[in-house]
């Protein structure tokens, strides 16, 4: 249920269905980490959503061609209740190889298609409680320019009981659903004309600690 409505989920982000309480889009470095707490949007009538969350992302800034990007996500819940139908991760950059590295707290599940890559815990995140993913992408050759991403959390309101609900139903429903994305850059550095002087990003090493995972792209269309 928790991976099929995650592509449901996606769907709505992409078709701008989806509120943003307190979307956040700032740049951010490897070795900086920038936090945005949530703010209510006062422009909508909706209901404050059950969980509020704080996004923190560090992320590679430079690389090479080809090179690999690593995105390291903490979410803390402010509450002012639990969450239990939430996800972390978000859309990764256009023109990525199929394949990448995630790490996350045991229990985790991952799913990938299309840009948008969603992971999920076994539990449900109390409030005043951080949860975190660590996911590394590795750029095709032919990538140029820059390498934009959005990462954070999606969080459904979903009532006890509508846990088993098919996606028709909770779409007729019309569950509320909130994102917190952070819209993260980096250069692609590419080697110079001959003549001109050169100064290569630092490389990034292959994220591949002893809890690492290995997760396939089901459409392979980055």
């Amino acid at each position: 249920m928790r991976r099929s409505f995650s592509l449901f989920l996606a769907g709505g982000l992409a078709a701008g269905t989806l509120a943003a309480p307190g979307q956040v889009s700032a740049a951010t470095t490897a070795t900086t980490s920038t936090t945005t707490a949530a703010t209510p949007t006062k422009t909508t009538a909706r209901p404050a959503p059950y969980s509020n969350f704080k996004v923190s992302v560090r992320h590679t800034k430079r690389t090479k061609r080809g090179g690999k990007i690593t995105y390291y996500v903490k979410a803390k819940n402010l509450g002012p209740h639990y969450a239990d139908y939430y996800w972390m991760g978000g859309e990764v950059p256009k023109g990525v190889v199929p394949t990448l590295r995630w790490g996350g707290p045991k229990g985790t599940k991952c799913t990938w298609e299309g840009r948008w890559f969603w992971c999920w815990g076994p539990l449900r995140l109390e409030k005043g409680k951080t949860d975190w993913l660590n996911f590394q992408v590795t750029l095709k050759k032919g990538t140029t320019g820059t390498a934009k991403a959005r990462v954070g959390v999606l969080s459904f309101d979903v009532d006890q009981g509508m846990e088993n609900m098919s996606e028709a139903e909770l779409k007729r429903l019309g569950i509320k659903g909130y994102h917190w994305l952070k819209t993260v850059k980096t250069t692609i550095v590419s080697p110079p004309r001959p003549g001109r002087s050169y100064t290569p990003p630092p490389p990034v090493k292959e994220y591949n600690p002893p809890s690492s995972h290995v997760e396939s792209n089901k459409k392979k269309d980055t």
